[in-house]
């Protein structure tokens, strides 16, 4: 191997090691760099929160401890941890970003989701995040931080909407 051949080759381990090979494999295969990043910070983020699992769930918990948390306290702080300041409630979380089918969701995503008991089911009243997989972040009750099914019981039953912030 010549000289430039050996440069050309530590540039490109340097890139992979710096920007992730999973980044640089995508955008070598086409698919857009932004696309990828944004995956990955949504991973990222899903995983932050995973962190978390079992911490106790309080209504109105503070945004600025994680011994405990609410719905949109804890999508509130994650997210935080990665650049994006969402509203405090579950309600104003919902108007942010792009809607999103339910078909096209991508992890890191906002899921929304009402009691069912006040306006027909229409009012949001608890956020999660897409986790992939048909599967959510969030907390709630006893469980705490906890993963569910977005496509059984409750949370198939009370789905609303769904909001892209990354």
């Amino acid at each position: 191997m010549n000289k430039q051949q050996w440069f050309k080759k530590a540039i490109v381990i340097g890139m992979c090691t710096t920007i992730g090979l999973s980044t640089l494999a995508a955008t070598e295969i086409g698919t857009p760099h932004a696309a990828a990043a944004t995956a990955s910070k949504g991973q990222s983020i899903v995983n932050l929160g995973k962190k978390y699992m079992g911490v106790r769930y309080e209504f109105g918990a503070s945004t600025s401890s994680t011994r405990t948390f609410d719905c949109s306290s804890f999508t509130k702080y994650i997210f935080g941890k990665y650049g994006v300041n969402l509203p405090r409630t579950s309600v104003a979380q919902s108007k942010v970003g792009k809607a999103v089918s339910k078909a096209n969701l991508r992890v890191g995503d906002l899921v929304f989701f009402s009691s069912g008991s006040r306006a027909n089911g229409k009012n949001v009243t608890h956020v999660a995040v897409y986790a992939g997989n048909g599967k959510i972040l969030h907390t709630y009750g006893s469980p705490g931080v906890t993963v569910s099914d977005l496509n059984s019981g409750n949370w198939k039953r009370t789905y609303l909407k769904a909001r892209r912030v990354l």
